[in-house]
């Protein structure tokens, strides 16, 4: 039977290195005023979404393309004054096309939709700031990752993987 610090000592690097970046982005974005909650959001895609270049392809894609319908509802509404009906029917819509535009490989990760209309929402419609925080966490993500990796192999006593090289050998 497997040890509790045995389950632990795998997830040590990635824990080490989200736990610092975490502080270092919300003493950064409270100091900065970018809004910090949504770069946790986005951050939290780019994991949901496989990490790595995929992951931060598709989180960050797919959170973009959420805020850009978050933001057509939004232009909706200004022509429809508070209309409970109309943004009910904007929304199904929104959400009707979340999954679909999902066909698209660069959009397939659909929680990643939602989450970037929901936080476009939820911050009252600030596209400038919500574009900020998206693009943070999810760069946040790929740096999290790649140092938690380093991390790791350190922890485990053994040489990080070498980088690939794109050079052709000499004939």
């Amino acid at each position: 039977m497997a040890s509790q610090m045995d389950r632990i000592k795998p997830l040590l690097g990635i824990g080490i290195s989200v736990g610092v970046l975490a502080g270092v982005w919300t003493f950064a974005s409270v100091e900065l005023a970018w809004i910090t909650w949504v770069a946790f959001i986005a951050w939290a895609c780019f994991f949901a979404a496989g990490g790595g270049t995929t992951g931060l392809a598709k989180g960050l894609s797919a959170n973009l393309a959420g805020v850009f319908w978050g933001w057509v509802i939004s232009q909706g509404l200004e022509n429809v004054s508070g209309s409970t009906l109309a943004l009910a029917l904007m929304v199904t819509v929104v959400g009707f096309v979340l999954c679909v535009e999902a066909a698209l490989p660069l959009l397939s990760f659909i929680p990643g939709g939602f989450a970037g209309t929901a936080v476009f929402f939820g911050t009252g419609f600030d596209l400038g700031g919500v574009a900020i925080a998206v693009v943070a966490g999810a760069l946040l993500g790929i740096v999290s990752e790649k140092l938690g990796a380093a991390l790791q192999s350190a922890i485990d006593g053994r040489s990080p993987a070498p980088a690939a090289t794109t050079a052709t050998p000499a004939t």
